[in-house]
C-alpha cells in the first residue's frame, strides 16, 4: 500500500493542548445530555442556564474540585490520572462505547500521533474485494472509498460512475438522493455512521481534513448537522441494513461486518455485506 498522506508536524506540546481540548469537549457533550433527576439530584424547578448536569455536579459525583473538572472541560492541561478519569467516565454514565472512546482521548497524556491516512491501496487488496460474490469494500477513518466490487455498484450505488471527490460514503450517505432512496432504515444507519465518523474526528483532532469536511457537509445537509450536534460515539458493529434497488420490489437484507487490517494501516477497514436469509429478517 502506499499513497499515505502525512499530517502537518506538530510538536509534543501541540498535540498535548488538541488531545486536552477534545477531551474537554467531549466531557462537555456529555454532561450536556445528562439530566440532574438520572444522576441522582433532586429535580430542580425552572429553567437552567446550560442544558443537562453543572459542573459542579459533575464533579461531587466524580470527587474531584469543580475547579479541576471545570480545567478540563475547558481544554486546559492538566494531569489526569486513571483513577480520575475513570471516576469521571462514571459520574457522567457513559456507555461502553463511550467508555472507551474516553479513554482513548485520555490515553495517558501520551502525545501520540494518530496513524496517517491510507489513501491508495495496492492491487491484491484490490483483487481480494473484487472475488466477494456481495457488496464488498474498503475504506479509510475518513469514509473514503479506496476499493470497492460491481456488486456495490449493483445494489449500494454506482461509485465507478462517480468522481474520486464523490467516494466519500459519509457524504453519499447524507446528500446523494439515490443511496437514500435505496435503504430503507437509513435513520437507523445515519445516525449509526456519524457516531462512528465522531471517534475518527476525535482521533484526528490534528488533522485539518476532519473540521473541513465537517463544515461543508453540515452546510449540505442539516441532518447531518443535527447528528453532529448529538456528539455520540459508537465503536463499529455488524449492523443490519435494508436496501431496495431502484425499480425492484424485492429487499436485499444484509449485515455489514467491517473488519480491521494490519497493525501497519489501523485506518483502514473492509466492509462486507452478508445477505441475510428471508426468515431472519
Amino acid at each position: 500500500m502506499n499513497g499515505l498522506s502525512q499530517p502537518a508536524h506538530l510538536s509534543p506540546v501541540d498535540l498535548n493542548s488538541m488531545r486536552a481540548k477534545t477531551l474537554g469537549d467531549y466531557l462537555k457533550s456529555r454532561r450536556a445530555r445528562l439530566q440532574p433527576e438520572q444522576a441522582g439530584f433532586a429535580k430542580t424547578h425552572g429553567q437552567r442556564r446550560t442544558p443537562g448536569l453543572r459542573r459542579e455536579e459533575v464533579a461531587i459525583l466524580a470527587g474531584v474540585s469543580a475547579t479541576y473538572y471545570t480545567f478540563l472541560e475547558q481544554g486546559r492541561e492538566v494531569a489526569v490520572s486513571r483513577e480520575v478519569i475513570e471516576s469521571i467516565g462514571r459520574a457522567l454514565q457513559l456507555s461502553p462505547d463511550e467508555h472507551a472512546h474516553l479513554l482513548g482521548l485520555w490515553n495517558g497524556n501520551e502525545p501520540e500521533m494518530a496513524p496517517p491516512i491510507t489513501s491508495e491501496l495496492s492491487q491484491p487488496w484490490r483483487d481480494i474485494v473484487n472475488q466477494m460474490a456481495f457488496p464488498a469494500f474498503i475504506t479509510n477513518d475518513r469514509a473514503e472509498l479506496l476499493a470497492w466490487n460491481i456488486s456495490v455498484d449493483k445494489y449500494l450505488l454506482d461509485y465507478t460512475s462517480r468522481t474520486p471527490a464523490q467516494r466519500n460514503m459519509m457524504s453519499s450517505l447524507f446528500t446523494d438522493p439515490e443511496m437514500r432512496a435505496r435503504i430503507i432504515n437509513w435513520e437507523e444507519m445515519a445516525a449509526h455512521s456519524v457516531a462512528i465518523f465522531r471517534t475518527s474526528y476525535d482521533k484526528y483532532a490534528h488533522d485539518p481534513w476532519f473540521p473541513r469536511f465537517v463544515e461543508d457537509l453540515s452546510k449540505e445537509s442539516p441532518e447531518f448537522a443535527s447528528l453532529w450536534e448529538l456528539h455520540r460515539v459508537e465503536a463499529k458493529r455488524v449492523t443490519r441494513v435494508f436496501y431496495q434497488p431502484p425499480g425492484q420490489d424485492q429487499v436485499n437484507v444484509y449485515d455489514i461486518k467491517s473488519l480491521s487490517f494490519t497493525l501497519d494501516h489501523p485506518d483502514l477497514h473492509l466492509c462486507i455485506y452478508s445477505p441475510v436469509k428471508e426468515q431472519e429478517s
